[in-house]
């Protein structure tokens, strides 16, 4: 019989080599999706803003379903594999995308993309709660950033081996693509069995069976309505460049596949040497401050990318948006579980991607009508602006917590 520290330290094992398989899915599948609509499906404008929005309103749906079928689980391990593992076989079907009629394959690999997210957004609902569960609140700041550094750096690894990899092939060329595909899946494989190897605590049934509450009690936690507000803000700004980026990488300053590998390599490079500080920070001054210092930093991105087509200059540029991003990504799962109350997390953490994915859905729509409308300069500039201010949000949402807090210690001291 393991003892709670034996189980916790194989779980923490299990869900590094578990993450670093997920990171090697992504890096050799998402991060090419758009060079690969673009360059060897002859993508539009219209469809590469759908690879970063389809996906999202399909998780929509998703979320409220999943929250319905999370309701009635009992052990959540089951399910976040077997979710996992029907989303990585929607890279088979990207792999025979190519031999379709040219008219069809731009639509047939943007709808691939969009459904994909249906079993995807299950995969997540349920492994952040099943994480949630694992992991306790005094472990989360130290062990999500180690995590992330390692993940990191196994994604940069491999983004960086492609890169070198793509130079041999013309980046019209699918057949590297459909290699990455078919290795995104065989990764996936390796993804569902180290998730399987967890140990996910057993729970007494009586007292886990009831009925089916879709959550709607998330909002009358205070503390969770504060982060919704600034956290879908955020995300709004965050997500209306994405598919900026994109166009303007590929189209303008003309990358290709090596150069988006590299300024990729670039982002993960300055997210590693900074997961760590993030993580002391977060501990020092909480998650909810340094978000506010983190969206402030976001900010920069988009105006700095305009401003060369120069690949170095580029590559410079996303190393520092990756010191920021390291910090986005921990803070915003660590201050999500920590506004959400343990013993219905799982409809907390549904009501935020169900919101989330609606803004997911709109924001890249909203910057490609803003691209039609204007030039990506302005549109890039207006994604800047958004961001900070979505920074002085979060700063409210610290003084507001703080207020909270001190008013409930006041309380606590009454009685």
């Amino acid at each position: 019989m393991q003892s709670p520290s034996e189980i916790t330290k194989l779980n923490e094992k299990n869900s590094i080599i578990n993450g670093v398989a997920s990171t090697v899915v992504m890096s050799m599948s998402n991060n090419y999706f758009a060079l690969f609509a673009i360059g060897v499906l002859g993508a539009s404008n219209y469809q590469v803003g759908l690879i970063s929005s389809l996906p999202q309103i399909v998780g929509m749906f998703a979320m409220i379903l999943g929250t319905a079928i999370m309701s009635r689980l009992q052990e959540k391990k089951k399910f976040t594999g077997l979710s996992i593992f029907y989303t990585r076989l929607f890279l088979l079907g990207m792999f025979f995308v190519i031999y379709l009629p040219p008219e069809y394959r731009a639509w047939t690999f943007v709808i691939l993309i969009g459904l994909m997210n249906l079993p995807g957004s299950f995969a997540m609902l349920s492994w952040q709660s099943f994480i949630g569960d694992l992991v306790s609140d005094s472990r989360r700041s130290g062990f999500f950033s180690e995590r992330n550094r390692i993940l990191t750096i196994a994604g940069m690894i491999t983004t960086l081996l492609i890169g070198i990899a793509l130079q041999w092939f013309d980046k019209t060329n699918p057949l590297p693509y459909q290699i990455l595909f078919i290795m995104a899946f065989i990764f996936g494989v390796v993804e569902v069995y180290y998730l399987n190897r967890h140990i996910e605590p057993k729970k007494d049934r009586t007292v886990e069976k009831k009925r089916f509450n879709f959550g709607w009690d998330a909002y009358k936690h205070k503390p969770f309505i504060y982060f919704l507000i600034c956290g879908l803000f955020f995300n709004f700004a965050w997500q209306l460049a994405w598919p900026l980026f994109n166009i303007y990488n590929i189209k303008v300053a003309h990358m290709t596949g090596f150069w988006i590998s590299i300024i990729t390599v670039a982002n993960q490079v300055g997210q590693i040497i900074s997961y760590k500080w993030w993580g002391k920070m977060a501990d020092r001054h909480s998650n909810a401050k340094m978000l506010g210092v983190t969206a402030i930093g976001m900010a920069s991105a988009p105006f700095l990318t305009i401003l060369s087509t120069n690949m170095y200059y580029l590559t410079f540029v996303n190393f520092t948006s990756g010191l920021f991003v390291s910090g986005t990504v921990l803070l915003l799962f660590n201050q999500l579980l920590e506004v959400t109350r343990e013993e219905n997390r799982g409809s907390f953490i549904a009501q935020y991607n169900i919101l989330l994915a609606i803004v997911g859905f709109a924001a890249p729509q909203v910057g490609v009508y803003l691209l039609h409308l204007s030039s990506i300069e302005t549109a890039m500039n207006l994604a800047s602006v958004l961001r900070m201010v979505s920074g002085g949000v979060f700063v409210l949402f610290f003084i507001l917590m703080k207020r909270q807090y001190n008013t409930g210690s006041k309380v606590a001291v009454q009685r």
